[in-house]
């Protein structure tokens, strides 16, 4: 049985930022909220505003990849188990929840570095925002205006 909106988004919270406290999953969960809301771009252009396309978007999250770095990947979507948290930080972003310091960030990642990368994704369409516990967060560039 598929997941609704709800079920799929708290998932996707708890696997993609479960171990970053409040703020980190708030911000997490704000990044794809802005892809969802974003009015020009390739999240636009693929997504149309609709929030589980957007989640589905091939390549985007590593919880929804059967296998990341050619290894079985142990912690996707299918196999978290949400807790009220996770619900109401689905719920908190769906209804419109921003989160200011990452402002309209577009992506994140975990770079295992204390240093954020200055862009990303590296074709430069991202410049980094801000830093909140391991994930760094991008705003979009000019460029990515034309994706």
């Amino acid at each position: 049985m598929p997941f609704n909106n709800r079920e799929l988004f708290a998932r996707l919270i708890q696997c993609e930022a479960g171990g970053e406290g409040d703020n980190g999953m708030k911000a997490m969960a704000a990044v794809v909220m802005n892809r969802v809301n974003v009015p020009y771009g390739e999240y636009f252009r693929v997504g149309h505003g609709d929030l589980r396309t957007i989640i589905n978007q091939m390549g985007q999250f590593d919880c929804l990849r059967d296998v990341v770095g050619g290894q079985p990947n142990m912690q996707t979507v299918w196999n978290m188990n949400p807790e009220e948290i996770h619900y109401e930080i689905a719920d908190w972003a769906i209804s419109g929840g921003g989160f200011g310091p990452i402002a309209n960030s577009l992506w994140y990642f975990n770079p295992y570095n204390p240093q954020c990368p200055n862009f990303f994704p590296y074709n430069g369409t991202g410049v980094v925002q801000n830093r909140i516990n391991n994930h760094c967060f991008y705003i979009p560039t000019n460029k990515y205006a034309g994706t």
